[in-house]
């Protein structure tokens, strides 16, 4: 026997298990990295910003991580991916900052619409109280005035306060007669 068959065929075979275990060993030194820098650990709300995956991380291993969704989806993972591309933790802060735009009709009095909104927002009881709250003229939009919202709540009231202000936001605008308007186009017939 030849001795430069045997290496061709012992090179051959290294070649093609390292071929094999390529994307094996890539998401074992993903998973390393995970458990010792810990970007996020289990019970943190990821974002994986590639595919667009997302959930509560509810288990690490050395080679993939599982996300559960709030359809209560599981979703696998290798640690390779998540390694190697940028992600959001939603939770690993105590607060997070609500950030609305609400859109209000040009005949609008501003100064009337901004105090209504901030008697709204001040009156949030998820609101972080040491924290400021923000209503500002955001863009001159096409058709509306977007007026912006900004506040402070726990990490965990986030949510539930985003909705609950979304809709008081709303109703607060229609006892006030403010307009939030509709896209709409003018059209002007000439003869």
């Amino acid at each position: 026997i030849q001795t430069t068959s045997i290496i061709a065929v012992l090179t051959s075979a290294s070649l093609a298990a390292g071929l094999a275990l390529q994307g094996s060993l890539a998401n074992f030194a993903g998973g390393v990295l995970i458990l010792v820098l810990k970007p996020f650990v289990v019970g943190d709300y990821i974002i994986e910003d590639t595919h667009g995956n997302e959930g509560t991380v509810i288990h690490i291993s050395t080679v993939y991580t599982k996300l559960k969704t709030i359809d209560n989806k599981t979703i696998v993972i290798p640690n390779g991916t998540l390694a190697n591309s940028s992600l959001t933790n939603l939770t690993h802060m105590d607060k997070r900052m609500i950030d609305l735009k609400i859109g209000v009709s040009y005949d609008t009095d501003l100064k009337k619409a901004k105090d209504v909104m901030t008697e709204v927002l001040m009156a949030e009881e998820a609101r972080i109280l040491e924290e400021p709250v923000k209503v500002f003229v955001s863009e001159l939009g096409a058709s509306e005035v977007t007026i912006g919202c900004r506040f402070w709540v726990k990490t965990e009231d986030y949510w539930e306060a985003k909705w609950r202000v979304t809709e008081n936001l709303k109703n607060a605008l229609d006892e006030h007669q403010i307009e939030i308007p509709f896209q709409q186009i003018d059209v002007n017939l000439k003869k």
